[in-house]
């Protein structure tokens, strides 16, 4: 049995065994595939009382620490959680099968005919903090695309994400495919990122970080194998001259509010110098009613006192809690002007009933994710119909936006002639 203080060795292992286990995936049929995901779902819902109880230490040992209430929601389990949990996988295993499927096909003039098909990637490497349910949501979408997976989880939630884990490992089993095809780093020692972003001898073909800064930050500095990521959810809430009150309004509290803590929260409002008047307090008021602590420009405190004041650090800021950081800007392009100034890429929305507005600021804002009268927080895998994602990608290469089973295969073409030799 491997030593597990011998950190390189233990990844080393882990490496050679996903490579197997992803050979075996690229070619198991979809219907096998299906049947592991519904069983990893009988599984979780089977554990709810094990995990719940694993949950629970994770929780004690997060309160003792002194962690937020933000973080310790991120963090928390409870039976309609792992239900979600089960319902996640199930909705991942209705989804259609991406790997073998055609991405295009043409036909040269020298009658080539050129099909481009979608294929695994190979292993993929899931760094992540907090959230246990991504242990389930990583798994089952790797597994999907036809790809194994080492997940490596924070020491903060540790033992929930080891008790989902051996739930996802049942189902696997029932089904007969590999164990190993999701595997969980079995230390909360950082040397095993380090090994990790290593690429272990090239068993892992690409890296998603799905954490704080100080862990993305360190994934792009460190990784030696290609990465989806990003640094932060810097959301921003554009409110339009032409919005119209009663909508900017809910939105805003709920782009802010429904759950503080996810990256798809709105940090900071933006609203339109012409509206001030009639629009800000509204809707400051709203967020402070909801709980909401409001920071706010010079400006914003001219019309409303009541707000504290705000830096320049605070637009700058994810505060991933109930405090949002409030301007006011001329017009649309001032709107996209401050956007472009402190925005992390990931999501912004603009309320308006102008269609002019909304092509203009679709077309200048470089993020992944816009909206048009619809909150920040449906900045989500699911909710776009994914079944669940892996993260919300802010780069530009391969993946952008929520990462689900179509941006976890890759494409190969493959070429069909009749004899035809090139001249």
């Amino acid at each position: 049995m491997l030593d597990r203080t011998d950190i390189p060795a233990l990844m080393q292992d882990m490496g050679a065994r996903a490579t197997k286990a992803a050979r075996v995936l690229a070619l198991a049929p979809s219907e096998q595939k299906t049947a592991a995901l519904l069983a990893m779902a009988e599984a979780v819902t089977r554990a709810t009382p094990a995990i719940v109880e694993a949950n629970r230490a994770d929780l004690a040992r997060a309160e003792d620490a002194g962690m937020a209430a933000s973080f310790r929601d991120r963090l928390r389990l409870d039976a309609g959680r792992i239900k979600a949990i089960a319902g996640s996988l199930r909705e991942i295993a209705a989804l259609p099968d991406p790997v073998g499927s055609l991405a295009s096909e043409w036909t040269r003039p020298n009658g080539l005919v050129i099909r481009r098909v979608r294929t695994p990637i190979g292993t993929i490497g899931v760094i992540y903090e907090s959230r246990p349910n991504v242990t389930a949501d990583a798994g089952a979408l790797c597994l999907k695309a036809g790809n194994a997976v080492i997940l490596r989880g924070g020491s903060d939630s540790a033992a929930s994400s080891a008790a989902i884990h051996r739930a996802l490992q049942a189902g696997l089993e029932e089904a007969g495919l590999p164990a190993d095809a999701i595997q969980l780093v079995p230390t909360t020692d950082r040397a095993a990122v380090g090994e990790m972003l290593k690429g272990l001898d090239g068993a892992i073909d690409v890296i998603v970080p799905r954490g704080g800064r100080s862990l993305v930050e360190r994934v792009q500095t460190e990784a030696r194998v290609p990465v989806f990521a990003h640094l932060e959810g810097l959301c921003h809430l554009y409110v339009d001259r032409a919005a119209d009150l009663d909508m900017a309004r809910g939105i805003a509290v709920n782009a802010k509010m429904r759950r503080t803590g996810i990256c798809g929260a709105a940090e900071t409002l933006l609203v339109d110098e012409a509206v001030a008047e009639t629009h800000l307090v509204p809707i400051l008021d709203a967020l402070r009613e909801a709980g909401c602590e409001v920071r706010g420009t010079e400006a914003v405190r001219r019309l409303d006192p009541k707000a504290l004041p705000a830096t320049d650090e605070d637009f700058r800021t994810e505060y991933l809690d109930a405090i949002i950081s409030v301007a006011l800007v001329d017009g649309v392009d001032g709107a996209i002007a401050h956007i472009a100034r402190y925005s992390s890429h990931h999501t912004e929305a603009i309320v308006t009933e102008d269609a002019a507005a909304v092509e203009r600021f679709f077309r200048s804002v470089d993020s992944a994710i816009l909206l048009h009268n619809a909150s920040t927080q449906f900045a989500d895998g699911g909710e776009f119909g994914f079944g669940g994602e892996i993260g919300i990608a802010t780069g530009k290469m391969h993946a952008r936006g929520p990462v689900g089973v179509e941006q976890l295969t890759t494409f190969n073409y493959r070429v069909s002639g009749a004899g035809q030799l090139r001249p």
